[in-house]
């Protein structure tokens, strides 16, 4: 067997290998708001608001009733990762934190021993359609770190390395890199607790874009433990090793071989995950994510006792204000920061 061990389609929900337990990839095309960054009405006919996944005229309202999105829910035992390519996400949550990010910005929340969190998508042209595009990615925990406090940090846009490489022949491939490192590049920190915060997990997460035929190489990990994944999302095909990834299409790579990747006849963007695999028991139920059944009986328990905290906001699914209202966060202690 090559490099490529493995094939699989991908969809709106990502197949994934441990450490990684799952991967949403949004991608919607808004229509222009009713100038209360939410879709005219006419828009929301046939839908059933606030259960609407249902990708109508390229787009879905989530669990939203007015701005579409996520209202408040809970989260214990692992991480999420809100990388948002194109539109803004409005984020608030049982600490009293709150954040507006988009437009290569990544969010990264350690839930550790519960936070409650909403993630809205507001709409902020009136005049032109509100493209969003965003992949949320759940990283585990081991179980010495499932119970730590929860936390949130911004990866800003404007401080994300990007690193552009031309093949030969002049074409170039451009690399975000969101978190982990690349040849001498580094992303920025993830939070403290993190399982990406440990050198030895070779937690890497990648986007690729690739201009038409470019060639690419990738370096090899140190040990064959790393898993790395491959999934090729938008555009043509990659090929790997003599095996052709199309979009929609993902491939598990061994990743102590070098790997070159050569991109098909027109543009082609993927997203690769790696990482050293926690190895523990999986016991998994909705928004939670322990080691053993009872852990997460604990977690209902827990939560129906102190709802994580409790939630500071008057509504379930508070966004930010109007569209003058530019990108920050802030954290449970005040303190606020902008790109």
């Amino acid at each position: 067997m090559g490099i490529v061990q493995q094939k699989f389609e991908i969809g709106a929900q990502w197949p994934t290998l441990d450490p990684f337990l799952f991967t949403a990839h949004h991608n919607d095309s808004y229509p222009a708001s009713n100038g209360e960054l939410a879709p005219v009405a006419l828009e929301l006919e046939g839908r059933e608001i606030g259960r609407d996944f249902s990708g109508k005229d390229g787009w879905s309202m989530y669990h939203g009733d007015d701005v579409p999105g996520f209202p408040q829910h809970p989260h214990r035992g692992f991480e999420t990762i809100t990388y948002v390519r194109q539109g803004i996400c409005d984020h608030t949550d049982s600490m009293g934190a709150a954040a507006r990010f988009g437009q290569g910005d990544t969010q990264w929340v350690t839930a550790g021993n519960g936070i409650v969190h909403a993630e809205m998508f507001p709409l902020l042209n009136e005049h032109e359609e509100n493209p969003l595009e965003l992949f949320q990615i759940w990283l585990n925990l081991p179980a010495h770190d499932k119970m730590v406090p929860a936390h949130f940090k911004m990866l800003w846009s404007e401080h994300t390395p990007r690193i552009v490489k031309k093949d030969r022949n002049g074409n170039a491939t451009t690399l975000t890199l969101i978190a982990g490192s690349f040849r001498e590049h580094n992303a920025q920190l993830p939070p403290p607790n993190s399982w990406a915060s440990k050198v030895s997990a070779g937690i890497g997460i990648w986007h690729i874009s690739m201009q038409p035929g470019a060639e690419f190489r990738l370096p090899h990990t140190e040990s064959r433990d790393i898993n790395r994944v491959l999934y090729v999302f938008d555009g043509s095909w990659i090929d790997v090793d003599g095996v052709e990834i199309e979009a929609g299409t993902g491939a598990v790579l061994q990743s102590d071989l070098p790997t070159t990747l050569n991109a098909g006849d027109y543009p082609v963007d993927a997203m690769i995950l790696q990482g050293r695999p926690i190895g523990e028991p999986v016991a998994q139920y909705g928004p939670f994510v322990m080691n053993t059944e009872e852990e997460i009986q604990q977690a209902f328990t827990d939560f129906q006792r102190t709802q994580f905290g409790g939630w500071p906001w008057p509504d379930n699914d508070p966004n930010h204000g109007d569209a003058s209202q530019g990108r920050f966060a802030r954290h449970a202690s005040g303190a606020v920061e902008t790109p």
